[in-house]
């Protein structure tokens, strides 16, 4: 039986948000007021499709967009676990599911050589359309009143696990690693072997701190700081 890694993408592969980074591309590396107030909860999709249609405006091509993505930083400790991973493949999955896009996801692995120790992405689809911009959708539909209109975190390792269950694979061990809001749903489908691993100070581990009745938690909490720290549950899990 396999391990499976679960990584969120922003603030947890990487230590910013690769969304709100990309406006670095634009000469004064500042997005207008008109375009900030126009987001709506829930709704960050549909606006990231209006900020990259403005970047397109300005005449930004994909290329500095790609250039820009690329020099995103990594969270610390995270390219060696990222690395361990990748010399591991024979008894650890791995997966990112992100409400960033496939593009800047794709673009960041690419760049700093790690893309072979992820195995899955699940994010919005981005292309270019024919002016060259970048569009992006969402990644389903959901009925989960806990998330964004476009992703459903759970829904998504639910259904990853039921493939994997179809198809003969089971894992001895799920390690959920996040940091967000969103990913308080999925912690909630992990199993008592699993553990859930918030990133210390943000939002999903305040919210494992007072979570309700309606939404039980079986897995075991190990919060994280750096990459080594997760390398370390990890490499611990594997021991005989």
């Amino acid at each position: 039986m396999k391990t499976l890694m679960v990584f969120d993408f922003d603030h947890t592969v990487v230590d910013d948000n690769s969304d709100t980074w990309v406006k670095r591309c634009l000469p004064d590396q500042n997005l207008p007021n008109s375009l900030t107030s126009s987001y709506r909860e829930g709704h960050w999709t549909e606006f990231m499709g209006r900020v990259m249609n403005y970047i397109g405006d300005q005449e930004v091509g994909p290329d500095r967009v790609r250039s820009v993505l690329e020099t995103i930083p990594f969270t610390g400790g995270m390219m060696d676990l990222l690395s361990f991973i990748s010399e591991h493949k024979s008894t650890i999955d791995c997966i990112v599911i992100s409400d960033s896009n496939t593009m800047f996801i794709d673009w960041i692995l690419q760049a700093a050589g790690v893309q072979t120790a992820v195995d899955q992405v699940f994010t919005n689809p981005a292309r270019l359309n024919e002016l060259g911009y970048m569009e992006i959708q969402h990644y389903h539909s959901h009925d989960c009143a806990r998330c964004p209109v476009n992703l459903c975190k759970k829904n998504v390792l639910e259904v990853y696990l039921s493939e994997k269950s179809n198809g003969g694979v089971e894992y001895e061990r799920i390690f959920y690693v996040g940091d967000g809001r969103n990913d308080f749903c999925p912690a909630t489908c992990l199993r008592g072997n699993d553990v859930v691993m918030p990133r210390r100070g943000y939002t999903l581990e305040k919210l494992l701190k007072r979570q309700t009745d309606e939404a039980p938690l079986r897995a075991r909490v190990a919060a994280w700081s750096s990459g080594s720290d997760i390398l370390k549950e990890l490499t611990a899990s594997l021991r005989p």
